[in-house]
């Protein structure tokens, strides 16, 4: 049904030669709490009307990766029973980082329609480096696999997310743009972010917030830019996500925050 796995935000090249450990990565969590777990209701635009058409779960809590402590982001999509009879999708992301925000490992599942694809990402830090090894099932059913190094950190759409939302945008001013590398499972690629300004937003929890408005942008060849998602996250220090616009090549489609599990 989308994209919404290229998912979020920014990046924080201003702390990237702080420390030497998991090349300079490290940062602090200011935004997450202990256990963290959110639903989002998914709409679509089909023939210029808006159809409820499924859910999104997002959860955040602390586990063990590879005997290492760690945080485990989950991030679920499925569509209901009436976006089934025209597109079946149930996508199922999974992100493990450090509890300074260093990525570790990340995996995409994906069945969307008739099509089921994997893109697994793990990340290793030697001598002060950024590895990334990946690998790819393409919807045929062969594997691919891709090797990346850089002296800068790497992200997916689920550790972006939890980098950015502990960054303070404070100084940004309409029209900022930050790039960030993303590795996708084929290649690592760079990622543009605009800010838009603030607005007002009422969610589906009934509450109206005061929200910083984002814009992920994508390059269908080196001049034209193409936008790929519009989203909105509190203007406080959890900077919570609560509304994201995906605009896809068959219409667009949105997720509204509904209820957060306490």
């Amino acid at each position: 049904m989308m994209y919404p796995q290229r998912f979020f935000f920014i990046s924080i090249f201003s702390l990237l030669f702080l420390l030497p450990l998991y090349a300079q990565c490290p940062m602090e969590n200011t935004a997450f709490k202990a256990d963290e777990r959110l639903t989002y209701d998914l709409y679509f635009n089909w023939k210029f009307i808006w159809v409820k058409c499924g859910a999104a779960h997002y959860s955040f809590r602390p586990l063990k990766y590879n005997g290492q402590e760690a945080l485990r982001n989950d991030l679920l999509f499925t569509s209901n029973k009436r976006c089934d009879a025209v597109f079946t999708m149930r996508d199922t992301l999974v992100s493990y980082i450090t509890p300074k925000l260093v990525p570790l490992y990340f995996r995409k599942g994906s069945l969307e329609g008739k099509n089921y694809t994997v893109d697994e990402v793990w990340y290793t830090y030697p001598n002060g480096k950024s590895h990334v090894k990946q690998k790819h099932l393409s919807r045929r059913g062969g594997w691919s696999e891709h090797h990346y190094e850089s002296n800068d950190c790497n992200y997916d759409m689920l550790s972006i997310l939890s980098v950015a939302r502990s960054f303070d945008p404070k100084d940004y001013k309409v029209g900022h743009r930050l790039n960030f590398p993303m590795a996708t499972g084929k290649k690592v690629e760079t990622q543009t972010i605009i800010y838009r300004g603030k607005k007002d937003w009422t969610a589906n929890d009934g509450n109206t917030y005061r929200c910083l408005i984002f814009s992920l942008l994508d390059y269908e060849d080196s001049k034209k830019e193409k936008e790929l998602l519009r989203f909105y996250i509190t203007d406080d220090q959890r900077h919570l996500p609560v509304r994201i616009d995906f605009y896809l090549k068959f219409g667009t489609a949105k997720a509204i925050f509904a209820s957060e599990k306490k």
